[in-house]
């Protein structure tokens, strides 16, 4: 037995942070070496004096396979021909206390399903991918100025089989995708599929971060159903948690019985909140390893983008009542998103921040964090709070609504209703609304179309979309009987008519991040809790007024002051009788009258449903141009080259 010696710069770029693919270094590959196949085992331990590789192999004795110390900094390496794919494994690691522990590969690419777990040799290579399309469709877009509306999910409580077993990566690619396609989607968000010991985590205290859990399958099954959501048209956006991982005994947590990818200090390693240890983000061992994990999820999954967990968790250092700036993970935010974006400059790099961090979304050149989209979790509390407020009292919560747009274009933002919201005695949704059983899903419709028309990108978390009234159950599927039921099945199909609506209005998503995209029309209004306002896209005159009422009461002839002279067709109204309302909709187009009003030169008069929203398109005259402010008139002549004024 001997190794295949890495180089020399090799592992000056990983003690230095910068082994961006360190996945090929370390972990478990197959290889041949003069002549003889076997298998490449390589480890970071820099405190161990012993370590050995064990398996199912060699009986979970190691004395045949002790592995060779490479450097004073503690890389580890063995070659053997003794081991074949899909064999089990672990590390046997001798302390400097002399304790034997054991522990599963920090690099491992597959792992033994729950409670169960040894790393399992696997080979990467082989799958076929057939998303060239997508790939390079995504090259020619700008994601800023593409609609973009997210669902997140959790695939082991989407949907189960009769048996309460799991769905598995094929069988969710045969069932979900159509769904969400259906529905019309841009995306999907995935809770953390790193390999992790306890479902009810959710991901989120992972052990095994280079390991796409086998809870679902294989990785090669990953594989399967992401080329299947991109060869549908649909980006795949991780979960990802580079602040803090579980404390289990076969993980990252005192790796070689020291502190090793967590910090020193138990100040700074414990995290209370969650029970879990924190990365030492400022180790460069710790950065090769966080670096390199998102560009394997990158080069191998074909993921899209990552929405980065608990940004706030790692911008300060904890358990401290103050909050002090922690500048090793602040540069290594930096640098993590400087190296993802010189590798993939089309990838979302999405911050769950809660902070009010400056330029979370801005260039690292600009003294910014590097991140490209940030989750508005102010706009989400806010909007939270006035819907869950009766209606008689939010007058009272007024700028609940209006705050956001003060802020709105600081920074990249996504509007989310996560996961987060509806656990824990939370409720769900629908279930937050004040009322009887028809207001709350007049009120929910509500919700939506407001979240479609306000700036920002979008996410709704799964079950969402037919009004789920039970808050998430995260060991229980969907509850799927609930499509049955009228009001669920109608909510459904205003949320489809919604997202089709919101993807074909370039309005709601050309200027989500700057500022000439908003117009207020009237935010003053308190009293009757009605707000009024203009969404608007590139190209001129295009816009969309959008009228939002947040009480029972029922306005025939409201007055809305409108910037141009022509016609306003309705295109949705979640009060039409299809959606579950009442049908007090605007079935006419509106003529502009003259009369200055909410400080516009004109005014039309349309009817305000209750707990409704109302969509209102400019359009203009059949034959009539806006050309540098004139009014022009294309007749016959014109068409054929010549114009005449009106």
């Amino acid at each position: 037995m001997s190794i295949a010696i890495p180089t020399e710069f090799e592992i000056h770029l990983f003690h230095e942070g910068n082994l961006c693919r360190s996945y090929e270094l370390f972990g478990a590959h197959l290889k041949e070496v003069n002549g003889v196949k076997g298998i490449q085992f390589c480890v970071w331990a820099p405190h161990a004096k012993a370590v050995r590789v064990v398996g199912d192999f060699n009986n979970w004795n190691g004395s045949e396979h002790e592995m060779i110390k490479l450097n004073d900094q503690g890389i580890w390496a063995l070659f053997t021909p003794d081991v074949e794919e899909g064999a089990l494994y672990k590390y046997e690691i001798i302390t400097s206390q002399n304790k034997k522990i054991l522990k599963s590969d920090p690099y491992a690419f597959y792992s033994e399903t729950r409670p169960k777990t040894a790393s399992i040799v696997y080979n990467l290579s082989g799958y076929k991918w057939n998303d060239q399309k997508w790939r390079q469709k995504k090259k020619r877009k700008k994601i800023y100025d593409r609609p973009m509306f997210i669902y997140e999910l959790h695939l082991g409580t989407w949907k189960k089989n009769e048996d309460g077993s799991l769905y598995s990566y094929r069988e969710l690619a045969k069932e979900l995708i159509p769904y969400v396609v259906e529905h019309g989607f841009t995306h999907i968000e995935l809770l953390p599929l790193v390999e992790h010991p306890y479902d009810r985590s959710w991901g989120y205290q992972g052990t095994g971060y280079y390991s796409a859990t086998s809870r679902y399958g294989t990785p090669h099954d990953l594989m399967y159903f992401i080329d299947q959501c991109h060869q549908h048209d649909l980006g795949v956006i991780l979960d990802w948690v580079p602040g803090h991982f579980c404390k289990d005994a076969h993980g990252l947590y005192m790796f070689d019985g020291e502190p090793t990818y967590e910090y020193k200090h138990a100040r700074d390693r414990e995290n209370d909140v969650w029970g879990t240890a924190n990365f030492d983000l400022g180790k460069p061992e710790v950065q090769s390893f966080l670096i390199s994990n998102a560009m394997f999820w990158m080069e191998y999954f074909h993921v899209d983008g990552f929405r980065v967990d608990a940004v706030a968790n790692m911008l300060y250092w904890p358990n401290s009542e103050e909050l002090h700036p922690n500048e090793f993970a602040i540069q290594f935010i930096k640098k993590l998103n400087e190296k993802i974006f010189a590798t993939d400059p089309t990838i979302l790099m999405i911050a769950e921040d809660s902070t009010d961090w400056p330029m979370v979304t801005g260039p690292t050149s600009e003294g910014g964090l590097g991140f490209n989209y940030k989750w508005n979790m102010g706009w989400m509390n806010d909007i939270l709070k006035y819907m869950e407020a009766d209606p008689i009292y939010r007058k009272h919560l007024h700028d609940k609504v209006t705050f956001s747009l003060l802020y709105a274009f600081s920074e990249n933002f996504i509007l989310p209703f996560s996961h987060d919201e509806v656990v824990h005695g939370k409720k769900s949704l629908v279930n937050k609304m004040p009322g009887d059983y028809w207001q709350k899903f007049a009120q929910l419709r509500l919700l939506y179309g407001y979240m479609v028309a306000h700036p920002g990108k979008k996410l709704l978390f799964m079950g969402g979309e037919f009004g789920q009234y039970d808050e998430w159950k995260d060991l229980e599927q969907l509850d799927w009987m609930l499509e049955g039921y009228e009001m669920h099945g109608k909510v459904r199909v205003y949320f489809k008519e919604l997202l089709k609506i919101y993807k074909k209005q370039r309005p709601f998503y050309e200027m989500d991040h700057h500022h000439n995209g908003f117009e207020w029309i009237d935010a003053d209004n308190r009293d009757q809790s009605i707000f009024s306002f203009i969404r608007k896209g590139t190209k001129r005159n295009e816009m969309l007024v959008v009228v939002c009422n947040f009480t029972p009461v029922v306005y025939h002839n409201y007055k809305i002051g409108v910037p141009l002279k022509t016609r306003y067709i309705e295109i949705l109204n979640s009060d039409d009788e299809a959606f579950g309302g009442s049908g007090q909709i605007n079935k006419k187009s509106i003529e502009a009258n003259e009369g200055e009003y909410h400080g516009k030169p004109y005014h039309i008069e349309m009817t305000v449903p209750p707990f409704g929203i109302s969509i209102m398109r400019a359009v203009k005259k059949r034959g009539e141009n806006q050309k540098n402010g004139k009014k022009t008139v294309r007749s016959n002549a014109s068409r054929r080259g010549k114009r005449v004024k009106a």
